[in-house]
């Protein structure tokens, strides 16, 4: 090290500077490392992924709310939640929120990446992709291996955990003509199912456990935690290395030069952010907070999406929940079953069950997905459990319309930036959440679950509605912490376009993005999934390898 000043360090260079050890960070640090030949620096500005709530499944409810291991970003109120801020969550620590995610695995339809192709971003088609999940993944149950991989580094198991409100759910759909599908990413999605899970065993498996910790004494790979960026450094559109407080704001600052690349990986909210902060994005918002404009590029921040779901919950009878197994003696036995590696709720993802339909009969790509839970929690939020026995159905439209935005809000690197997701703006996402409402309302009051119905709890019977329905998702949805799109993935000529289809930058040269803020449109899924294939996809285009083989799927198994 060769101190320049008290205040600042300058550290040797590297080839490759990953910022963020998310879900596609992971991936990039393992790829680029893995021949030895370039050396890779990994930056994360949280702690290494030590707390024992990131490895118990049931632990998601104590890092829900926990500021060493989350953001904890809130939106900005809107006219879709009735005013309210939403809590935004996402991941500070090695495995970024897939440390802290619900560990549903789950890859969206098909279609979803041929509309990324269709937009102009070549290469990203589902047959082109397809080699990509299969090669990261490790598929450990029943599968077609024409859809699904075996030998890749994440686990991928089926829930084992069986409970009597999960098998009446299911049955309930079946009566509603929802058919069972044993692997919703297999040939096709639509169907109803117990969900499969990013964990081995007792214990989740993060992006960290699976990329990183296998190959963490690699010469030629620093993983730095603790590492708060605050600036990408450019010089002549040329982005060459990174300045970050080791420690965060009290700690020094270091500077980290990269011969190669600066490759952000930090996500939805922070890349768009960091950006900011570095002088890219809309030069007029850059000047009005005081931030010297090194690019103009207009789509920096916007194009932002979520999944907004409210959940319907029902009080039970004739049967025990998680939430009576959640206290007292009752949650002593579960540790304890849990320990012994038997069933139990600690083993537990915040959802088991998944439903995908379609909000109307003239939709046949379907656009409503639907989660239920042999549990309720308190006012409808994932961290707090009801004390009587309940039931929870929650839906959401798959691919929500309404466009949102992230932006610094000042020069200040330590101050969150202003989110804004503009949820339910768009008139068919009220149209799909009233549907989707009414279909979680079919379904908990079905014949299968009637046995173990006791009464509506929320909304209640007297909201009927259309318009008492819409009130209701304003009132009570929240995110499913899906959020993507902020540096768009598209054509030049897009106005919002951020990066090409080789996620380079627009105007700054060895500066790309790889991460779910690149996504062009969301996909009908839980993000974990097409972030690590973002990963493992952007490491290729990095290193200039030729692209694995697209499979090329028949017209007959292609579910449309």
């Amino acid at each position: 090290l060769i101190t320049i000043k008290l205040d600042i360090l300058m550290i040797n260079s590297f080839d490759y500077i990953v910022v963020g050890a998310g879900s596609s960070g992971c991936v990039l640090a393992n790829r680029l490392s893995a021949d030895g030949k370039y050396k890779v620096c990994l930056l994360e500005a949280g702690p290494p992924d030590w707390n024992p709530f990131i490895h118990i499944p049931a632990g998601f409810m104590k890092t829900l709310t926990n500021p060493n291991v989350n953001w904890l970003f809130k939106s900005e109120p809107s006219w879709g939640t009735a005013g309210r801020v939403i809590d935004i969550p996402r991941g500070k620590t090695l495995g970024g929120s897939s440390s802290i995610n619900g560990m549903v695995f789950n890859r969206g339809q098909n279609m979803d990446f041929d509309v990324w192709a269709q937009k102009g971003n070549k290469g990203w088609s589902y047959s082109d992709l397809l080699p990509y999940f299969k090669k990261y993944e490790k598929r450990l149950g029943e599968h077609d291996e024409t859809y699904r991989g075996s030998k890749g580094e994440l686990p991928i198991t089926d829930l084992e955990y069986r409970d009597p409100l999960c098998e009446a759910f299911i049955k309930g759909a079946i009566e509603q003509g929802i058919p069972l599908n044993k692997d919703y990413n297999g040939e096709f999605q639509e169907g109803v199912s117990y969900v499969q899970r990013t964990t081995k065993g007792r214990f989740r498996v993060s992006a960290s456990k699976a990329f990183l910790k296998p190959v963490k004494s690699r010469q030629n790979l620093d993983i730095i935690t603790d590492a708060f960026v605050t600036k990408i450094i450019i010089e002549n559109k040329t982005a060459t290395g990174v300045e970050y407080f080791k420690g965060g704001v009290s700690g020094k600052k270091i500077i980290l030069k990269a011969n190669k690349e600066v490759i952000l990986s930090s996500g939805v909210i922070k890349s768009p952010h960091l950006l900011n902060l570095s002088g890219i994005g809309s030069g007029k918002h850059l000047k009005d907070i005081g931030i010297d404009v090194i690019h103009d590029l207009k789509g920096v921040g916007m194009n932002l999406r979520d999944h907004f779901a409210p959940r319907m919950t029902a009080r039970a009878k004739n049967v025990e929940t998680v939430n009576e197994k959640s206290r007292g003696f009752k949650l002593l036995k579960e540790i304890g079953k849990y320990i012994l590696g038997k069933q139990s709720i600690v083993n537990l993802s915040p959802t088991l069950v998944y439903c995908f339909w379609h909000s109307n009969e003239s939709i046949r790509n379907h656009d409503l997905q639907m989660t239920f839970t042999p549990a309720s929690y308190k006012e409808g939020v994932q961290s707090t459990l009801d004390t009587e026995p309940g039931f929870t159905v929650a839906a959401w439209q798959q691919r929500p319309e309404s466009l949102g935005w992230v932006k610094a809000k000042s020069n200040d690197p330590f101050e969150a930036p202003e989110i804004q997701p503009n949820y339910l703006d768009a008139e068919e996402d009220k149209r799909v959440v009233v549907a989707g409402l009414k279909l979680s309302r079919r379904l908990m009051h079905s014949k299968a679950l009637s046995n173990y119905f006791d009464y509506e709890v929320y909304p209640g019977l007297d909201a009927q509605s259309d318009e008492d329905l819409l009130q209701i998702a304003r009132e009570r949805g929240t995110t499913t912490y899906h959020q993507m799109g902020t540096c768009r993935m598209a054509p030049k000529t897009d106005p919002t376009a951020v990066v090409d289809n080789d996620l380079k930058v627009y105007g700054i040269d060895n500066l790309r993005i790889v991460d779910a803020s690149i996504m062009p449109t969301m996909l009908s899924a839980n993000l974990h999934s097409g972030a690590t294939l973002i990963g493992e996809k952007g490491s290729d285009l990095i290193l200039n390898k030729k692209p694995l083989e697209p499979i090329a799927l028949s017209l007959s198994l292609i579910h449309i």
